[in-house]
Order: structure tokens, then C-alpha cells, then sequence
């Protein structure tokens, strides 16, 4: 089913950030920050893939998931999607987990 792998990037970025949004870890924090920090990591990654595909080492195996739309050779649509789910992600998790341990500090 074509579009299926970025339904479920989006509905996780969904529930990452209504998460984000309950907790205020990240962009609900700090929107400039963390809308330039998945904007840096996201390209920064976009330029590690593109090393990978110049080299040989990245290449877009056939997927009936994927949407067909290609940015670059060997570089889907859902590529940059991914990544930049990542790099919230990770902006989220860090936040929580920094949050946890300053809770468990303040109660020590």
C-alpha cells in the first residue's frame, strides 16, 4: 500500500509531539531552539545519506510502503520525514529525561 511508511511517520510525529506538548519538553518549550535543532540535525543527516548514496554505501531498495517520489536518486520522499522525526524524537526524550532526573534530584 503506497504512502503507508509516511502515514506512520506522521502519526508518530503526531504522538511525539502531542506528548511534547502535554509535557512541554521541547517545542513547546522552546520553539526556536528546537525548530533549529531539527532543522540543523535533519540537514545534517540529509548530507550524511547523500555521502552514503555518492559512495555506494545508501541505496533505495523497491518498497510498495513507499510514496514513489523521489528528491535525489536513492533519496525518497519519506527520507527527510524520517529523519526529522528523529531528531525531535531525540529533542523530546532528552527533555524528559533531563526533567526526571532533576525531579529525583530535587527530591534527594
Amino acid at each position: 500500500m503506497p504512502g503507508l511508511y509516511l502515514l506512520a511517520l506522521l502519526i508518530s510525529i503526531a504522538g511525539v509531539g502531542a506528548l511534547d506538548a502535554r509535557f512541554r519538553l521541547a517545542l513547546w518549550a522552546r520553539p526556536r531552539r528546537t525548530v533549529a535543532a531539527v532543522a540543523i540535525g535533519t540537514a545534517f543527516f540529509l548530507v550524511w545519506d547523500a555521502v552514503g548514496i555518492v559512495t555506494g554505501v545508501f541505496v533505495k531498495g523497491g518498497s510498495p510502503l513507499l510514496v514513489g517520489i523521489d528528491l535525489a536518486p536513492h533519496l525518497p520522499l519519506e527520507e527527510p520525514v524520517f529523519l526529522a522525526f528523529l531528531c525531535y524524537l531525540a529533542l523530546v526524550v532528552h527533555a524528559a529525561s533531563l526533567r526526571v532526573t532533576e525531579r529525583r534530584q530535587d527530591a534527594a
